[in-house]
């Protein structure tokens, strides 16, 4: 099945996931890694976000990841700025329940993902952005052979120090590429 691996599985977010996205969205401890603002979210904006942002655009696509033994929500991924004539998007990753965090669900989501921008959609580019301090998934995403491109000098204050936002990119033939000679599974 396309938006499923041995452990994840994901399903297009409905407006019934905006409890639990309210809840990540508002957890700082997730949020600082990946979201430039750390601020409290009411729920009347988070419902809004989701509704224009999330599932009203027609330019983004968002994802539940959900553990598939339990059926448990553990993240959300998304293809935001999708770009049909030009063929590229921008994807994010947050696995919004810690538990989860470091044992490859990510990873499996993103493959997903990935799998289907390329294979499915046939788009030619996939971005994203990550914090500079944020190792584990400038690992993970160099290690899935999103290679840099670029970076934006100090555009984050977080604990009394500036920090750079790296620019990653994947071409579809990079990503075949890699599939051929089986290093990313």
């Amino acid at each position: 099945m396309l938006f499923e691996s041995s452990r994840v599985r994901l399903r297009k977010m409905t407006k019934d996931d905006v409890t639990i996205y309210h809840k990540w969205r508002n957890d700082l401890e997730v949020m600082y890694t990946t979201n430039p603002s750390l601020d409290v979210y009411p729920m009347e904006a988070t419902q809004e976000f989701v509704d224009h942002v999330i599932l009203g655009s027609t330019s983004a696509k968002s994802y539940i990841m959900m553990e598939k033994e339990d059926e448990t929500p553990i993240g959300i991924v998304s293809l935001i700025q999708i770009d049909y004539e030009n063929r590229n998007a921008e994807c994010i990753v947050d696995i919004g329940e810690k538990e989860y965090w470091g044992k490859g669900y990510g990873s499996e989501a993103l493959r997903l993902l990935l799998d289907y921008v390329f294979y499915e959609m046939n788009l030619h580019r996939v971005s994203l952005k990550v914090f500079s301090f944020n190792d584990r998934a400038i690992h993970l995403y160099t290690k899935i052979g999103f290679q840099q491109e670029g970076i934006s000098r100090q555009v984050l204050f977080r604990n009394g120090k500036w920090h750079d936002m790296m620019h990653m990119g994947l071409l579809q033939t990079e990503y075949f590429q890699q599939q051929k000679r089986g290093m990313n599974k």
